[in-house]
């Protein structure tokens, strides 16, 4: 099953690895006219097609000229403005077809239509609550309609996640639904065929730009502070103070509205003085101590994600306190990234599963007892093994980077060479850290930070070379925030060959 914000990210992915939404909707048009044909001969029918404004609008032209071209007399019935880009493209083809497909705007006083074939092509995956006008009175003449009845993807006015029906709804003989079966399909008694369309496979195993399009909403006007998330960075040491900070400041770049950096004392002060975007909490000790649980447990409850980890050290009093702190962080059910240091104190443990773990080879060994497999398709079935042994998300950074929650896998192939700089581990951490605490899912939050955090380090590669710094990474999050498309386009490729 696919959802429909999962079948838009796919789409969206498509077109940036070289498949159009032009090619998708040609793709699904014509395949609508191979059922049709499996059971009449469209020859000389006469067939008429509903058409919306949107995406489903745009098959539904691409079926009318294919029904067209093989000899079916066609009436193209127009709801409204046609607004989505590739349907447009297909409207001005059929509006220059006159002589073939006739075109009619829908009218209120129209009657009970009789043809061999009616095609609703009206309200798609997008759709949102009660079935408005024109699209209700219209749902109701397409079903009192006589001819054989097919919907496109999903039949209008039934909402293709859940199921529910937003106030009437076609009642086809047949949906042609698209890649794979929509989750709301199954709530009807609905005969459905699905058609694949030539979504690229990359589209669905690679990281991409449509997987952060439909997950990060954009900002409401009448929003409050913390709509952002608020992020808890616990980590540094008496030696370490460079690796919080970085964190934090990614996390704040990427969206996060409140970010608190907790550190030992003198180690606090350091981070403070680095910007005033920074809210240093200074905890008692040289280095992170059983001490500082209480202090931290508030702090805890008020923010939506935790980062445990980065500049941690590995002191004897911070060995102690790890694990009871991990575990106070799971038992309060917040989602937590854990990094560097802290991942390597926790080696072996079984964790939760909205826990993320971010290791690169050498820390994976650590924690896992091994080392990650040389071959792409042996190291995918590691990362997915080793996550469902750890009962976490597992996002193994590499010149592949590996992103499991047990069950399915993702790859991101964004970077460069000079993401070998020290502190861009750092900076993923922070972006993973604000997607959860936005709400998304942990395998999909670990998938976009690889991402962001290569394209934006990407940008920097292009106009700084192999000298990047990881501030110059963090400093470029925005622009891949705001136009991922674009910069996914800019990216240097990773010639991966999963083999």
């Amino acid at each position: 099953m696919i959802s429909s914000s999962q079948m838009r990210a796919l789409e969206i992915n498509s077109e940036v690895f070289g498949v159009s939404t032009l090619q998708l909707m040609e793709n699904a048009g014509r395949s609508v006219v191979e059922e049709i044909e499996k059971i009449m001969s469209v020859d000389d029918a006469k067939a008429v097609i509903f058409v919306g404004h949107g995406g489903k609008g745009g098959d539904g032209l691409v079926v009318a000229r294919h029904l067209s071209d093989m000899g079916a007399s066609v009436e193209v019935v127009t709801l409204g403005e046609i607004k989505h880009k590739d349907a447009i493209a297909n409207f001005n083809a059929i509006e220059d077809m006159d002589y073939s497909i006739k075109l009619t705007k829908f009218d209120y006083n129209m009657k009970s239509l009789t043809a061999d074939i009616l095609v609703d092509a009206m309200l798609g995956t997008g759709v949102k609550g009660i079935i408005r006008e024109p699209f209700a009175s219209a749902i109701s003449l397409f079903n009192s309609s006589k001819g054989f009845k097919v919907s496109i993807d999903v039949p209008s006015g039934i909402d293709p996640d859940s199921g529910d029906v937003l106030g009437d709804h076609v009642r086809p003989d047949l949906v042609v639904t698209f890649h794979d079966v929509k989750p709301g399909l199954l709530k009807h008694d609905f005969k459905v065929v699905v058609k694949k369309i030539g979504i690229p496979k990359e589209a669905t195993v690679y990281v991409g730009p449509g997987d952060l399009l439909v997950n990060v909403k954009p900002r409401e006007m009448r929003s409050r502070k913390g709509a952002g998330g608020r992020v808890l960075v616990v980590g540094g040491s008496a030696t370490f103070s460079g690796a919080p900070a970085l964190s934090a400041l990614a996390s704040l770049r990427t969206g996060a509205d409140l970010v608190y950096v907790a550190s030992p004392e003198r180690t606090a002060e350091a981070i403070s003085s680095y910007s005033p975007d920074l809210i240093a909490l200074k905890l008692t000790g040289r280095n992170f101590n059983e001490a500082n649980l209480k202090e931290l447990e508030n702090w805890i409850e008020k923010v939506n994600a935790v980062v445990f980890g980065p500049g941690l050290g590995l002191a004897e009093e911070t060995l102690k306190a790890t694990r009871p702190f991990v575990e106070m962080v799971m038992k309060m059910g917040k989602p937590l990234v854990l990094d560097a240091d802290g991942l390597k104190i926790m080696k072996g443990s079984r964790l939760a599963r909205n826990v993320v773990i971010t290791p690169h080879p050498g820390e994976f060994k650590i924690f896992f007892g091994e080392d990650p497999r040389e071959k792409e398709r042996d190291r995918i079935q590691q990362v997915i093994e080793k996550a469902k042994e750890c009962n976490c998300v597992v996002l193994l950074k590499g010149y592949m980077d590996v992103i499991s929650n047990g069950e399915s896998f993702k790859i991101n192939k964004t970077g460069n060479p000079g993401m070998t700089a020290g502190g861009t581990g750092d900076t993923l951490t922070g972006i993973v850290a604000t997607f959860l605490a936005q709400g998304i899912d942990p395998f999909m939050s670990a998938g976009l930070g690889a991402m962001v955090n290569g394209l934006a380090g990407t940008l920097a590669y292009k106009e700084l070379g192999p000298h990047l710094t990881a501030s110059d990474v963090i400093s470029r999050i925005p622009k891949v925030l705001n136009d991922p498309i674009n910069s996914f386009k800019e990216k240097i490729y990773k010639r991966v060959i999963i083999s």
